[in-house]
C-alpha cells in the first residue's frame, strides 16, 4: 500500500516535453500520434509542439535551443526532454521517448526552456501552434524582413543581367525570326520567357522545401554565404582574365547541344517546351544568385512568404528577356544589335555580377556575427 502511494507521488511530477515537427513530415505525424496515445499514462506530461516549416520563428527557438543543448540541428522531428535530444522516430526512438518521460515522471526534470531562459508553457496539455511566443522578437522578425528584400532584388537583379539568358533568347528569336513572321517571335519570346520562369520558380519551390524538410535552414544559409563569395570573385576573374581556366557561363561543350535545339524550334508550342530543357542548361550559369537566395529565405522567413518573394525574384530575373522580346519586336533592335551588344558588354556583366555577389556574401556573414539572422 506504502509502495503506490509512493509510485503515485512520483508520477505527480511535472514533465515538460517539446516537439519541433514539420507540417506534412511523415515522421513528425508518427511522433505526435505516439504520443497522443500515451498521454493518458502520464497525466503530469506536458506537451509542447512547435511547427518549424511554416513559422520561422518556430524554427529560430529551433535552433536556438539546439545551440543551448550543444548540439546540432538534426532536422525534425526533434524532441527535447529534460538534458536530452531525442531526433527522428522509430519504434525505438519511441521507446527511448517514453523510458525518459518515466524517469522525469518519477525523479523530477527540470524544463528544455529552462535552458534558454523563456518561461514553461502554459497548464494546457498540449499547446497548438504559436500559442507560445518564441524567443525571437518582432523587431528582430521586421530587421530580418529588412536585410531579406533588398538582397533578394540585388540578387535577382545579378541574375537577370546574366549574359546566358541573352544569348539562349537571341538565338531562339533569330531562327524564329528567319520565317519572316515577327508576331510568331513575339510569342514565342514570350512563350519560352514564360516556360522558363514556371520552371525556375519550381526549382526554387522544391530546393527550399528540400532545405527546411531536412533542417539545415542554418547551414545552408552559411554555406550560401561562402558561395556568394566564392561565385563574387569568379566573375571578377572573368572580368580580369575572361577566358582564363574556366568561365562562369554555360560549358563551352554544353554550347553546341544547347544550340541545335534552339535552332530546331520554329513554333510558338516548341518554343514554351524547349524552356523547360534549355532551363537545365542555364542551371550552372545562373544558379548561383538563386541558391544563394534560397539559403537567405529558408532561414529568414516562412514558406508562405518565401513563396511571394520567390515569384517577385523570379520576375526580375526573367524582365530583361521581356524586354528584349519586345524590342524586337516593335524595331527598336535587332537580333544582330542586340548580340553584338551583349558581347561587348559581356566583361562588364561578369563585373556587375561579381562585385554584387560578393558584397551579398559579406553582408551574409556581417548580419550573422550581429545577430541580425
Amino acid at each position: 500500500m506504502l509502495l503506490s502511494i509512493n509510485l503515485a507521488a512520483a508520477e505527480d511530477k511535472h514533465v515538460d516535453l517539446i516537439v519541433f515537427y514539420g507540417q506534412g513530415c511523415p515522421h513528425c505525424l508518427s511522433e505526435l500520434s505516439f504520443l497522443e496515445s500515451i498521454q493518458d499514462k502520464y497525466p503530469s506530461l506536458h506537451i509542447t509542439e512547435y511547427e518549424v516549416y511554416f513559422n520561422a520563428e518556430n524554427n529560430a527557438l529551433f535552433h536556438k535551443i539546439s545551440e543551448a543543448f550543444n548540439t546540432e540541428v538534426h532536422g525534425v522531428p526533434t524532441a527535447f526532454i529534460d538534458d536530452k535530444v531525442i531526433a527522428g522516430f522509430s519504434t525505438s526512438v519511441g521507446q527511448a521517448i517514453e523510458q525518459e518521460i518515466q524517469k522525469c515522471a518519477k525523479e523530477g526534470c527540470v524544463s528544455p526552456l529552462e535552458k534558454i531562459g523563456q518561461e514553461e508553457p502554459s497548464d494546457e496539455t498540449v499547446v497548438s501552434i504559436g500559442d507560445i511566443s518564441p524567443s525571437e522578437n518582432p523587431e528582430k522578425t521586421e530587421l530580418k524582413n529588412k536585410i531579406t528584400l533588398p538582397a533578394l532584388i540585388s540578387a535577382a537583379a545579378v541574375d537577370a543581367i546574366n549574359p546566358c539568358e541573352f544569348a539562349v533568347l537571341i538565338i531562339l528569336l533569330t531562327t524564329i525570326l528567319a520565317a519572316g513572321i515577327k508576331k510568331r517571335a513575339l510569342y514565342a519570346g514570350l512563350a519560352f520567357t514564360l516556360s522558363i520562369f514556371i520552371s525556375y520558380y519550381l526549382m526554387g519551390i522544391g530546393l527550399y522545401s528540400a532545405i527546411q524538410a531536412a533542417g539545415l535552414a542554418r547551414g545552408f544559409y552559411t554555406a550560401m554565404a561562402v558561395l556568394a563569395i566564392a561565385i563574387g570573385l569568379f566573375n571578377l576573374k572573368d572580368y580580369l582574365w575572361y577566358g582564363k581556366w574556366f568561365i562562369m557561363e554555360v560549358p563551352l561543350t554544353w554550347r553546341p547541344k544547347m544550340k541545335s535545339l534552339l535552332r530546331g524550334i520554329t513554333s510558338v508550342p516548341g518554343a514554351f517546351l524547349i524552356g523547360f530543357v534549355i532551363s537545365l542548361f542555364l542551371l550552372p550559369c545562373t544558379s548561383g544568385p538563386y541558391i544563394v537566395i534560397l539559403g537567405l529565405l529558408a532561414e529568414t522567413t516562412t514558406r508562405n512568404h518565401a513563396m511571394l518573394l520567390l515569384l517577385l525574384y523570379n520576375f526580375i530575373f526573367i524582365i530583361p528577356m521581356l524586354g528584349i522580346t519586345l524590342a524586337i519586336y516593335f524595331g527598336f533592335t535587332t537580333t544582330e544589335q542586340a548580340e553584338e551588344w551583349r558581347q561587348k558588354k559581356l566583361k562588364y556583366l561578369h563585373l556587375a555580377t561579381g562585385a554584387i555577389l560578393l558584397l551579398l556574401g559579406i553582408g551574409m556573414f556581417i548580419a550573422m556575427k550581429m545577430g541580425m539572422i
